[in-house]
């Protein structure tokens, strides 16, 4: 059944118009009136909905009965990415997605080849949260992640909370040092099983040795995946995978 995020609080019984997006995606569906969808607004579960009146721009839907259905990750990673390049990034906030991140915070550091800022960073962040709703409508999470502003690595690290909302997280860095131990030792050493985990990890050229030296006297722990050095965006998702 066709899934869909809105945008609006949604509850049983409301006849409502879907967002400009929804609607356009039901149109190209070709969906007609007693159609039957599913509709999402990121607050937890789901509302069964049948399409009410289809219009030239707008489509009208009757919001059914609530379902308490929820297909989160039992433990919430919050990944903190040095932006890879071009169309890697949205590549990385759809997978990422998909394999059920918390959250995700884009990041500009010294070896990063992405630079964004000012209007052109909030742009690119509206563009990543609509890949996050697309690909919650896919997968069927009914939770979208947040995707945080574009911030400089320094002024991240200064301000990074420790929990994201989800009690006290274990820190960790995505390290190519030598010696690093790995990341499923630095988990199981953590002792107990926590539920949230930040993960820091670098673009294509990695974090700068100053940038890590400094994210581990904040308390985050390098850990690596392996002896094959990743592409930037396959690191953060390898790490998503295991902790997730």
């Amino acid at each position: 059944m066709p899934r869909f995020h809105c945008s609006v609080p949604l509850h049983a019984g409301a006849t409502l118009a879907l967002p400009p997006g929804a609607a356009r995606h039901v149109q190209v569906l070709r969906l007609q009136p007693g159609d039957a969808i599913t509709l999402f607004d990121g607050s937890g579960g789901e509302y069964a909905a049948t399409v009410d009146r289809m219009g030239r721009s707008e489509v009208s839907v009757v919001v059914g009965a609530h379902t308490a259905r929820e297909s989160e990750a039992a433990r919430a990673v919050h990944l903190a990415v040095g932006m890879p390049a071009n169309e890697r990034m949205d590549w990385l906030v759809e997978k990422a997605t998909e394999l059920g991140v918390a959250s995700i915070q884009p990041l500009v550091t010294a070896h990063g080849v992405l630079r964004l800022a000012g209007e052109r960073a909030e742009k690119k962040r509206a563009h990543w949260e609509a890949i996050a709703i697309a690909a919650c409508e896919q997968c069927g999470r009914n939770r979208v992640p947040m995707i945080h502003p574009v911030r400089p690595f320094s002024g991240w690290l200064d301000a990074a909370p420790d929990d994201g909302g989800h009690g006290p997280a274990l820190r960790l860095v995505l390290s190519l040092a030598e010696g690093t131990r790995a990341l499923g030792d630095a988990l199981a050493q953590a002792g107990g099983d926590p539920a949230a985990v930040q993960v820091l990890s670098g673009p294509e050229g990695g974090l700068s040795g100053t940038e890590e030296a400094e994210a581990i006297a904040r308390g985050f722990a390098p850990v690596t995946l392996g002896p094959r050095v990743l592409r930037a965006e396959t690191a953060a998702l390898a790490a998503l995978v295991r902790l997730a």
